[in-house]
């Protein structure tokens, strides 16, 4: 039984843009799942500053009824609700109105001297980033920086710029006011546990370092497909786009915990030291580069996961009708380092894509199969790790066993672990870890000046070819596997992408409704996903190979010998 963890330092939370949907919908249902979880010290508090003018008491009502609507816990404790809603407070005021940060440093005084906070003060920055610089100088002015007692600190929520140019600005302007011992640059996707596992997996299992290396490492694929289109946001991602949006920093940083050296410790600086390390090693592309390794698309009309009809990107609202913005993204990397030389880096991200789900996949070179000449034995299937981040959550392990019988035949089997078998934590929000880490002054999941500033470099050059060459757009339906080209890219080195099927996905088949589970769990091994253009053929009469096909998107045509 592991022991318990201690509640985090006592601090008073000052969030900024209190009243918008990042509190309600994610910020306040971390910090009741970490009072619940016995996470939150006795001497804590929580102050909202927004421009909507509110009471304490009436912002204390807008909260109770919000985490009803958003609490991801199975049963509602209102007992620690009512506790931490006690310790909630608000003060209204625009970021440039000086009176305000006088009220708000007279209110935080007085709640640190109430709860004995030790004059610790987490600052959280639910605020676009235009904002960040003229927060600061204000809590610098009103005091809050020269003020001796306890730890200052400040979270900022991404886009941490959206270029290099732009990412160095709001690094230099940041750390104007603050060291970068106090900046916390929180990434949710780093709060999933499956993400921080990556690390305790490799590092705590001694199977599977030794071969965590260009000897034995095929190539490392990164998928993160998302079935939703913009979903009401259209004005805001069409200025993002999904470079900026997924690949720049949640790929990134995945890549980065998978693909780093091992650290000296877990002490904050020594994990982010080897993360920034292998970031350097990514190479950057030229425009020859991004052209021969990249591929973008954007979805056009189509069908939704559950086949009802989908409007086009450039047909969502707020977004232009020419709107050259991406949504699909597919690219190889190369790390080059003694450990990775040579092993390319697949990554893509879709919206509208057929199934939803953040997976890794680490293929292995396959072994000599001559000692299997003679058999019924074709060919050998790799060894596949695979790191499911979301929405199933775990370890799978892929390999070859013998089929029941005298034959020498193999068959793909699995080994899996599920979080949700082995341990019985509540679902989380994703920021529960963050926020207490930060509470504790733990850095090792929030990204530094030079983590921001290297993975842009490796970013920028996309951008930066994207400008002068206009997407022939749109190019995949919605609800598909995305365009052709991001095949036609990993195809021509000889290797597929690997798409992970559940049960739930071949239920929705009515062929397969009700059916054996141990049958569809070796369905599940044994389909390969291909994907065609209006005009492709798929199989010629009398071809061998492919004994059955499961029409997930689209139409075919079946021609007789005479056309």
């Amino acid at each position: 039984m592991r022991p318990a963890q201690a509640p985090a330092e006592p601090c008073v939370v000052v969030i900024f843009g209190a009243s918008g949907d990042l509190t309600k919908r994610l910020l306040m249902p971390s910090f009741y799942n970490l009072a619940c979880d016995g996470l939150l010290p006795e001497q804590f508090a929580i102050v909202g500053i927004a421009m909507d003018d509110m009471t304490s008491e009436a912002f204390r009502e807008k909260m109770s009824t919000d985490i009803k609507q958003f609490s991801t816990r199975k049963e509602f404790d209102a007992k620690k609700w009512d506790w931490l809603c006690s310790r909630l407070n608000y003060t209204p005021g625009k970021f440039d109105d000086n009176s305000a940060y006088a009220r708000l440093a007279g209110l935080v005084a007085d709640l640190d001297k109430k709860y004995q906070a030790a004059g610790n003060v987490l600052f959280y920055m639910a605020t676009p980033p235009s904002v960040f610089g003229l927060i600061s100088d204000n809590l610098e002015k009103a005091g809050f920086k020269t003020s001796s007692a306890g730890w200052k600190r400040i979270i900022v929520e991404k886009p941490f710029g959206t270029d290099l140019p732009s990412a160095i600005s709001l690094n230099r302007e940041i750390l104007k006011y603050w060291n970068e011992d106090q900046i916390y640059r929180i990434d949710h996707y780093l709060g999933k546990e499956t993400v921080q596992n990556i690390v305790a997996f490799r590092f705590s299992n001694g199977m599977f370092e030794p071969l965590w290396n260009r000897n034995y490492i095929d190539h490392i694929q990164f998928s993160v497909a998302e079935a939703v289109g913009v979903e009401g946001r259209g004005g805001y991602y069409d200025r993002s786009g999904v470079l900026r949006d997924m690949l720049q920093n949640h790929m990134f940083q995945m890549l980065a915990y998978l693909c780093m050296e091992p650290p000296a410790s877990f002490a904050p600086e020594a994990v982010r030291n080897e993360k920034s390390k292998v970031l350097q090693a990514v190479r950057i592309m030229d425009a020859a580069g991004v052209r021969a390794n990249v591929v973008r698309g954007q979805y056009g009309p189509g069908k939704t996961a559950d086949g009802k009809p989908a409007v086009g990107y450039r047909e969502e609202p707020s977004v232009p009708p020419e709107s050259n913005t991406e949504t699909f993204i597919a690219a190889k990397l190369f790390i080059d380092n003694w450990r990775w030389l040579g092993v390319p880096i697949y990554l893509r991200s879709g919206k509208r894509l057929w199934k939803r789900g953040t997976e890794i996949i680490v293929q292995l070179k396959n072994p000599p199969d001559v000692v299997f000449r003679g058999t019924p034995v074709e060919s050998l299937e790799p060894n596949r790790l695979i790191f499911h981040i979301q929405p199933d959550q775990g370890v799978e392990l892929r390999f070859q066993a013998k089929t029941p019988g005298p034959e020498m035949s193999l068959q793909n089997v699995n080994m899996r672990f599920d979080y949700k078998e082995a341990f019985s934590a509540s679902r989380s929000v994703g920021y529960e870890v963050l926020l207490y880490n930060c509470m504790n002054g733990d850095a090792t999941l929030f990204s530094r000046t030079d983590l921001v500033e290297t993975a842009w470099r490796i970013a920028q050059p996309f951008l930066d070819s994207w400008k002068n060459e206009p997407g022939d757009f749109p190019n995949y339906p919605a609800g598909t596997w995305g365009p052709k080209a991001a095949f036609d890219l990993i195809e021509r080195d000889g290797r597929k992408w690997v798409e992970v099927l559940n049960r739930e996905t071949l239920e929705k088949v009515p062929l397969f409704q009700g059916a054996d589970a141990v049958f569809l769990a070796s369905l599940i091994l044994a389909l390969k996903p291909v994907a065609f253009q209006a005009g492709d053929c798929i199989i010629r009469a009398g071809e061998i190979g492919r004994e059955l096909y499961l029409i997930s998107r689209g139409a075919v045509e079946v021609l007789d010998g005479a056309g």
